[in-house]
C-alpha cells in the first residue's frame, strides 16, 4: 500500500509532508488504565495552560488554519482537528475512552499539536492518495454526521474518501477487531525533516508498546 500526495495539493501546498506509519500485528483493546489516567491528567494540564489564551493564536494551529484556507477550506466553520481538540479541553469537555488506539492518537495529537488519523488497513483498498476533496466527496463521519468534503484535504483508496485532518469516516475507523492498521501524521510544513522522523520514531514506539505488532514509517 503506497501513500501519495496529489499534483493539485502540492501545487497549492508545495511544502505539504505527511507522516506514514503502518502497523501490523497489534493488539487493539480498551485502554490500559495508564493510558486512560496520563490522558486525563495531559488535558488537565492543558487546561490551566490555555485557559486564558486564544487557541487560534497557537503556532501549529494557527500554520493549519492557512492550510485549510489555501484549499479553500473555512477554518472557523470546519476546524483542523488538533484545533477542536484543543478547545474541548478548553472548555474542560475532556475526551471519551474509546480504544486503546483512538485514545493514544488522541494523546499524540493532543501532544504535538497537529492532526492524526488511524485507519483499519483491512478496510482500505489499493493505494492512498492525498488531495482536494469535490463536491462528490462525502462520507458518514466518526461523530455521527454526513460530512461533505469538497475543497478539504482527504485522504482517497480506490474504495474512496476515508480520512481528513478534519473529521475521519466512521467505515475505516479502528475497533479491537483491528490488526494492522494506517496511521497518518499531518505535519506542520515548517517542521524539519529530521525532527518530523523523530517525531515519528517517538509515536510509532508509544503505541507498538501498547500494542505490539511492528512499525514502519516514512515521511512523503
Amino acid at each position: 500500500m503506497e501513500v501519495r500526495i496529489s499534483d493539485e495539493l502540492k501545487q497549492i501546498i508545495n511544502n505539504i509532508r505527511i507522516g506514514v506509519v503502518h502497523y501490523e500485528d497489534i493488539n487493539v483493546s480498551d485502554s490500559p488504565q495508564m493510558l486512560k489516567g496520563r490522558l486525563r491528567l495531559f488535558q488537565e494540564s492543558l487546561y490551566f495552560d490555555y485557559v486564558d489564551k486564544q487557541i487560534t493564536e497557537i503556532p501549529a494551529v494557527k500554520e493549519w488554519r492557512i492550510l485549510f484556507k489555501a484549499v479553500g477550506t473555512d477554518p472557523s466553520r470546519y476546524r483542523p482537528s488538533n484545533e477542536a481538540l484543543l478547545r474541548r479541553v478548553q472548555k474542560q469537555q475532556y475526551l471519551h475512552y474509546v480504544n486503546s488506539a483512538v485514545d493514544l492518537n488522541n494523546f499524540l495529537s493532543l501532544q504535538y499539536q497537529i492532526p492524526l488519523g488511524i485507519y483499519d488497513k483491512s478496510k482500505l483498498t489499493g493505494d492512498i492518495s492525498i488531495e482536494i476533496g469535490n463536491e462528490l466527496d462525502s462520507y458518514l463521519a466518526i461523530n455521527g454526521r454526513d460530512v461533505s468534503l469538497t475543497n478539504k484535504i482527504i485522504s482517497r483508496s480506490e474504495n474512496g474518501p476515508f480520512g481528513s485532518p478534519f473529521v475521519d469516516s466512521k467505515q475505516t475507523a479502528v475497533t479491537d477487531k483491528t490488526t494492522d492498521a494506517l496511521q497518518l501524521v499531518y505535519l506542520l510544513p515548517s517542521q524539519a525533516i529530521d525532527e518530523a522522523n523523530q517525531m515519528l520514531q517517538a509515536l510509532s514506539t508509544m503505541f507498538t508498546q501498547i500494542h505490539g505488532g511492528q512499525a514502519t514509517f516514512k515521511v512523503i
